[in-house]
């Protein structure tokens, strides 16, 4: 079945679901006296909602923490003592409410919430870039090992930044670099400079607006880590509701999803030092990828978390870079 048809089943469930309770399921939320029967309701409105999980949880329950906890005011890592505490009404009516929009108009909690978790660090999170979200974030707390052998990085680029979790939680984990994030979008550089303050990294930090390379035109990295616009015209169509919430320029890239990334596999090693390293996330454009560029020896990381489609080239296996204006 296509992603279509599993949408209508699921609106369908949602419906005999809703049809067949004395209460709606936001008001049997905001009816809990404590967190446990707050986390059951919000979870069975989930579990039987059209709700899409792919920003930060891939399930109802997931998803129903994630929700229940950032409105009982409680730290997100909080284990299973939480559950006995009472939820003050007022805190009930806020979850009910972000049930409510959640399911109704499909918008990914952390747009919700106004905060995500990556890497290990919260970051403010709205419209103005996608959601964090990446395996590399198994990478940027290894600090790159093993895949980067070069003296310890003093340059890093994050290009296609987004809001800038990548490249600021790479500075994070590596205290003695200056990190450069890069991205054509005005709106997420400012999401990224917030973030940026929060974590209070503005020192080591510079932040630049840029078709790709072009605002660093000379300049070299120890490391270029890049999350680029990667879904294809298909996937792009099927997309769930949810995605529709994020911006379309960071999300879709041509007819394979490899238009952005076959520009920066062109440019990108006249940006790297010698023993510079490319991290590259492709999700699932990597066979088409492949495919375009088989000459290139791509490294395919596996991650012990999960996750997929991030390669790795070292400055020597790229191809000999055309100008940046290709």
């Amino acid at each position: 079945m296509g992603l279509g048809g599993c949408a209508r089943l699921l609106q369908l469930r949602w419906m005999i679901y809703t049809r067949g309770m004395q209460n709606t399921p936001t008001q049997a939320v905001a009816a809990a006296a404590t967190v446990g029967e707050a986390l059951e309701a919000v979870a069975a409105a989930l579990e039987a909602s059209p709700a899409y999980y792919g920003h930060g949880t891939d399930n109802a329950w997931d998803e129903a923490v994630q929700l229940v906890l950032w409105c009982a005011q409680l730290p997100a890592d909080s284990d299973d003592r939480v559950l006995s505490l009472p939820l003050a009404s007022a805190q009930a009516s806020a979850a009910a409410d972000l049930l409510h929009r959640r399911v109704t108009e499909r918008m990914p909690l952390p747009y919700l919430t106004g905060e995500a978790w990556f890497a290990g660090l919260r970051w403010h999170c709205d419209p103005r870039a996608i959601i964090p979200r990446s395996p590399i974030a198994e990478l940027l707390r290894a600090g790159y090992q093993p895949w980067y052998r070069g003296p310890g990085p003093a340059r890093i680029l994050d290009l296609c930044c987004g809001g800038g979790c990548i490249g600021l939680a790479s500075a994070w984990y590596l205290p003695e670099a200056q990190v450069d994030l890069l991205d054509l979008d005005a709106d997420a550089l400012a999401l990224a400079a917030v973030n940026a303050r929060a974590l209070g990294l503005e020192q080591r930090v510079r932040i630049r607006q840029s078709d790709l390379f072009h605002a660093v035109a000379g300049e070299r990295y120890d490391i270029i880590v890049t999350n680029p616009p990667y879904v294809d015209a298909t996937d792009l169509s099927e997309m769930p509701a949810e995605y529709a919430h994020e911006p379309a320029l960071a999300l879709g890239s041509g007819e394979d999803g490899l238009d952005v990334t076959r520009r920066i596999l062109m440019q990108a090693k006249a940006h790297l030092q010698p023993h510079g390293l490319l991290v590259l996330e492709v999700g699932n454009s990597w066979e088409a990828l492949e495919a375009v560029f088989p000459q290139l020896p791509f490294t395919w990381i596996e991650f012990e978390h999960g996750g997929h489609g991030v390669c790795v080239l070292s400055a020597a296996e790229l191809p000999e870079s055309r100008p940046s204006a290709a």
